[in-house]
């Protein structure tokens, strides 16, 4: 019998007979690896303990305890389970897909009635009834012919779709769960009862077209989520809950921020609250980069496509761009613009303007740059996925040389910004360059190690994603952690030598020749609309006291307090303190209660004592208690709390 070479993680090598299982391979390790195993790696893909395994190669076996594997496995094998469990309550739905995706899985059917809530209940008591019996899971090879007789036979017209768009050169794996059988590449557990009874939950139903395609039918789309244990699940559904609590988008309506509507879509209409917010943070971000050297500047929204055309985003980028058709006078033909969808070409026409010389360098561009990007309509996600937005955009003309000062800069200005902001946490996440680029390997040598001492200088923790730069230069991007742990990507800097290029930027070098500078596209906040929402439910609306767009209200308890009311209004807006009066004829706990709701981090109670010692009574947002103090002095301490943390 021949016999192959396996060779496990520690590197000892053992000889098994060709075709031996991962199953076997486990039992003759010890009895109860055997026991525990529930799948293996094999050269690096993850196999059923069941396949056989022909030739030589490196072996790992996995327990329950190896945490992507496993999941992996429970979150494919419920999808399965699922599908079984709406074909055994009801027997005429068409099953087609049901990958694994993040914390979960999805499974489309195709079945004339919705899906309920209450059919959600009685599909989940189901799949813990499969689960019960242990029902064994297996598998076997068939040809294309045999799959597709068989599908047919089942009336499974998507499963017969699905089996002859599969190439010739790939396994058609079947698996049966029990009784039930499905077409999958695996792997899977080998019987339903090693699943987690009580570590999943299906969360909803959607519309989803069959492959994607509107043309086609549409098809109901079942989510669930799973985990290895209870304890993961109920921690995800709490982290839910609280996601829900911080959605911007209800934020937005409670505080009077925005709003969204069909006759704009993608498009905010800032209230004032929320403009308040807005140029409260784009006039701080303009302070941190005029102290940083940075030059504002101010290009078209509407460019002709010629210089889309010369800058490659109009073959590359023609389907996000919204197009304009001009008749302009005395033209022969019409002449077609684009909104812009960056500003990077327009960046470079400035550079041009004129003669720039390397003493010039390096010159820092900046723009709150208007832009505009068409996004599928399902894509959109208020303040997050938006068709027009603002980016605080900026670009770097420098040399090769000044490539790692300037990336050391950046981070540096970065750093303390997400820190003013509140998010003390970043990773830094450095791609490099891809099989297609462009560009000599001196330069992207050059360009990689500036990146990389640009970031030991700042920082010694970074994630090297090999290949997945930008086609024209390696980059930077910036990920935050938010209050409750979620990522969110904002920042970026990338080197580019391209455009340079390609819009003929030049200066003249210290020999008199003259060289292509070398741009570096970099960006903060990524688009001010996103990052603002990201704010609001990192802070679940309670916005640093900077930040907040209505500061103070000062509320009467009776009317005779109104003048007061309107003194100490007037006392805090002199200083400088976003405040307002509230003197309706309402009780004042329920002042409190909407104000309170309206994320105001400061209410100012005022009756008939506080008129006569002129004094306030102080509740702050979130606090049961409250105190009482001097007007004098509570104006003084709010103005200092009002300054931005530039001006401190």
């Amino acid at each position: 019998m021949a016999k192959i070479t396996l060779t496990f993680p520690d590197g000892n090598t053992r000889a098994f007979p060709a075709g031996v299982t991962a199953a076997e391979v486990a039992q003759s390790i010890s009895t109860s690896l055997g026991k525990k195993a529930i799948s293996a790696s094999v050269d690096g893909r993850h196999h059923d303990l069941q396949w056989p395994i022909e030739a030589d190669a490196a072996i790992a076996i996995h327990t329950m305890a190896d945490d992507a594997p496993a999941l992996e496995l429970i979150r494919h094998d419920l999808a399965h389970v699922m599908a079984r469990a709406v074909q055994e309550i009801w027997p005429d739905v068409k099953v087609t897909i049901g990958p694994v995706i993040e914390n979960g899985w999805y499974y489309d059917f195709d079945r004339k009635e919705p899906f309920t809530p209450d059919d959600l209940g009685a599909i989940e008591k189901k799949m813990r009834e499969i689960i019960n019996r242990r029902d064994p899971v297996t598998t076997e090879v068939w040809d294309r012919d045999r799959a597709i007789r068989y599908y047919e036979a089942q009336n499974e017209p998507y499963k017969v779709e699905l089996v002859q768009a599969i190439p010739e050169d790939q396994q058609i794996r079947m698996y049966w769960h029990g009784h039930w059988q499905d077409l999958c590449r695996g792997p899977h557990f080998q019987h339903t009862g090693q699943l987690p009874a009580d570590a999943f939950k299906l969360m909803k139903v959607a519309g989803a077209y069959w492959r994607g395609d509107s043309n086609r039918p549409q098809l109901q789309r079942i989510y669930g989520v799973a985990f290895r244990n209870r304890d993961d699940l109920k921690a995800y559904l709490t982290f839910l809950e609280e996601a829900e609590k911080r959605d911007h988008r209800r934020l937005g309506r409670e505080m009077e921020l925005f709003h969204f509507q069909e006759e704009a879509p993608g498009m905010v209409f800032w209230h004032p609250n929320g403009w308040t917010i807005y140029r409260a943070l784009e006039d701080y971000m303009r302070r941190r980069l005029t102290a940083a050297g940075y030059k504002e500047i101010k290009t078209p929204q509407v460019v002709d496509r010629k210089l889309w055309e010369a800058s490659g985003h109009w073959d590359k980028y023609r389907e996000n761009m919204y197009i304009t058709e001009i008749d302009e006078e005395h033209a022969n033909e019409k002449r077609v613009n684009a909104l812009k969808p960056m500003n990077c070409p327009c960046h470079v026409q400035v550079f041009n303007q004129g003669i720039k010389s390397y003493r010039d360098l390096p010159l820092r561009l900046a723009e709150f740059g208007s832009c505009h990007r068409y996004e599928a309509h399902g894509a959109l996600h208020g303040l997050m996925r938006v068709r027009g937005f603002t980016q605080d955009d900026a670009h770097i003309f420098c040399t090769e040389d000044q490539i790692a000062d300037e990336c050391a800069r950046f981070i540096g200005l970065l750093s303390t910004i997400y820190r003013d902001t509140g998010f003390a946490k970043f990773d830094i996440k450095l791609s490099t360059r891809p099989d297609v680029r462009i560009g000599t390997d001196e330069q992207w040598d050059k360009a990689e190690a500036a990146l990389e001492k640009a970031i030991l200088t700042v920082r010694n923790d970074y994630v090297v994603d090999p290949g997945e730069g930008a086609f024209y230069g390696p980059k930077l991007d910036f990920k935050l952690t938010d209050a409750i742990g979620r990522e969110w990507q904002c920042g970026t800097f990338q080197a580019d030598f391209q455009l340079p290029e390609r819009l003929d930027a030049t200066y003249v070098g210290q020999d008199g020749a003259k060289h292509r500078p070398v741009m570096l596209h970099r960006a903060i906040l990524g688009s001010f609309e996103r990052f603002l929402g990201i704010l609001i439910e990192n802070y679940a609306g309670k916005l640093p006291f900077w930040l907040a767009p209505r500061q103070v209200v000062v509320a009467s308890i009776v009317s005779d307090a109104d003048a007061y009311v309107a003194e100490v209004t007037a006392a805090l807006t002199a200083a400088g303190v976003r405040a307002e009066a509230d003197t309706r004829n309402e009780k004042i706990n329920y002042k409190v209660r909407e104000h309170s709701l309206g994320k105001v981090p400061v209410i100012l109670a005022i009756g008939q004592r506080e008129v006569e010692e002129r004094t306030v009574t102080i509740r702050r947002l979130g606090e049961t208690r409250t105190a009482v103090g001097a007007l004098d002095q509570v104006v003084s301490d709010l103005a200092a709390e009002a300054v931005p943390p530039d001006l401190r």
